[in-house]
Formats: structure tokens, sequence, C-alpha cells
């Protein structure tokens, strides 16, 4: 490992985020994103298992930068977002591999549905953007599986009658039911945690009950619907009634200048460079107050890494 490097690992936080790689130019080799951000970055200097691909580039890396990231899904989002501006040489694609993807609630009279959609033009209340039609797809189940929405609507088969009445719904407790899943699409903990405590134990029986599988899946359905309500606002559905939806965000610490650029609710552009206070003050309050936590505390890092990388020169 080259010396800068292994001294910015030490000051990279153990959460999801965006890093990006830079040669002895300044020229931007690889945009990834991680779980971890410090044990991400510090793979790329052990087994890089099934990225071998990128082994020629590691040794070109002379600089790295990165963003703290309030969610996996947040930081997925921001990969995907700064691939589709501008792809560095050793990344494949551009954007990402996860579909992006909406979930829809069916209001229609005597109706009560849930589907993973692509686009905002449909009937009904339409949340999102999520990445990854299969865990929007497993939200889905997961939120169907807890409270048996699809059994409250007005046509119903005779065996579907029968599993409402299992279930303990009915037609009475649509809109109720209605509600909590709208509740939980737009993150409301309570709901949330209802949906959460739900899937736990209909886990645990089902481990308990040597039902393996399905104890399997229902895991997977509480990762899904952990995935899609984590905070992520580096894309939004536009138009939205917000004016942070096209805005430049920025962040300052100790004479580094960190800025973002959102443009139609996505956060697609990410510079860094040395700047004087008095300058910078006049930048700061262009940022809109609710990317003002994200901003500093991209700054915070963005510092940290520049000295570690500036003093093991």
């Amino acid at each position: 490992m080259s010396a800068a490097p292994r001294a910015v690992i030490g000051r990279l936080p153990g959460e999801p985020g965006v890093y990006r790689f830079r040669d002895s130019r300044g020229r931007a080799l690889y945009v990834g994103r991680a779980v971890d951000l410090r044990r991400r970055v510090a793979s790329y200097w052990t087994d890089l298992g099934d990225r071998r691909h990128l082994a020629r580039m590691v040794p070109q890396i002379a600089g790295v930068e990165a963003v703290e990231c309030d969610s996996a899904h947040e930081a997925a989002w921001l990969e995907r977002n700064l691939l589709e501006r501008s792809k560095p040489r050793w990344n494949r694609v551009r954007g990402g591999a996860e579909v992006p993807v909406y979930i829809r609630l069916d209001r229609r009279p005597g109706v009560a549905r849930l589907a993973v959609v692509h686009g905002t033009g449909h009937a009904g209340d339409v949340f999102g953007p999520y990445l990854g039609g299969t865990k929007a797809r497993l939200a889905v189940s997961a939120l169907d599986r807890v409270l048996s929405l699809g059994y409250t609507e007005d046509r119903l088969s005779g065996s579907q009658r029968d599993m409402a009445r299992v279930r303990g719904v009915a037609v009475a407790d649509r809109e109720a039911l209605l509600a909590t899943v709208a509740a939980v699409l737009r993150r409301q903990p309570d709901a949330v945690q209802t949906v959460r405590q739900g899937l736990t134990m209909q886990r645990d029986r089902a481990a308990a009950g040597l039902a393996f599988e399905l104890a399997a899946r229902i895991q997977q359905e509480i990762e899904a619907i952990d995935w899609i309500v984590a905070e992520q606002k580096v894309t939004v559905s536009y138009p939205v009634a917000d004016p942070s939806d096209s805005c430049d965000v920025y962040g300052w610490s100790d004479g580094l200048l960190i800025r973002f650029e959102v443009r139609r609710g996505r956060l697609c552009t990410w510079t860094q460079r040395p700047c004087s206070p008095d300058l910078a003050g006049r930048y700061l309050e262009q940022t809109p107050a609710s990317w003002r936590p994200f901003a500093a505390r991209g700054a915070a890092l963005a510092r940290r890494l520049a000295d570690a990388q500036s003093t093991d020169h």
C-alpha cells in the first residue's frame, strides 16, 4: 500500500458513504459506495475478490476522498448520481446496477393494493424513488404479510374471504390499514416500528417451527423495509415543493470548501478545494438549512482525509 492511502484509512468512519480515488495528477480514477467506508476502502489493499479487474488501478491511487451518508440507500443513490454525471476510467458502468422504482398505493373505491411501478405517472399515491426492484418488491411483500391490506377489498373470492377471517381483517379495516401503509412509506417511526415488530414475531415463530426458508424470507423482508424507510435525500421525485431541489450546497472546515450540486432533486456533483474563511462565508450562506448538517459533516471528513494525506507526504 502506498503511504497516503494507508494514512487515510484510519480517518475514515465505519459508516455508509461514497468514496473516490484520485491519481497523482488529481484525476478521478474510481467512484464507489460502501456500507462501511473504512472497511471497504481498506479492502483495496487486501483481497479484491470479485473486483480483480481493479488490481491495476490500485498502484495508481494517490488520494482518497469520501462523503459519509445517512444510510446505505443514500450512498447507493449518491454513487449512481455521480456516475451518471461523470464516469471515471475504472468504473465499468455509468449509473448503477439497481433499477429505480416506486411503490404505488392504490386507493380507488373498494380497492387496497400495493405495487412496484416504474415512474410516477400512475393513479394513487406514489412513494419513492427507491433503488432496487427486488428490495421494493420484498418491502411490498412485507407490508402485505403484516397488514393484510389486500384482504380488505370489496371483491374477494370465497377462499380470500376465509383467509381474511383467519387474518382477522375486514373491509371496515381498509382505511386504517391504508393509513398505516402510507405512514410506513412516509417513514413515520411508530408505523415503521409496528410493521418491523410484526415481521420479527413472524420470523421468530417460523424459525421456532423449523420453517427456516420462511424465516429467511421474512428476514429479507425486514431488511427491505429498512432499505426503503432509511433516510435518503440525495434523490427525490421531481417536481418537489422545496427550494432545495435545485441548489448549491457548501460545507467548510479549516480552509477546505466542499461543494455539492443539487439539480432537479438529485445531488449530482461533488468537488472540494481550498478556500479562505471570508470567501467560504458567502458560500455557506447560500446553503439551505436542510442540507447544512450533511455539508458540514462532509467538509469535516474532507479536512481529516486531506490532513492525513498531506502529513504523510
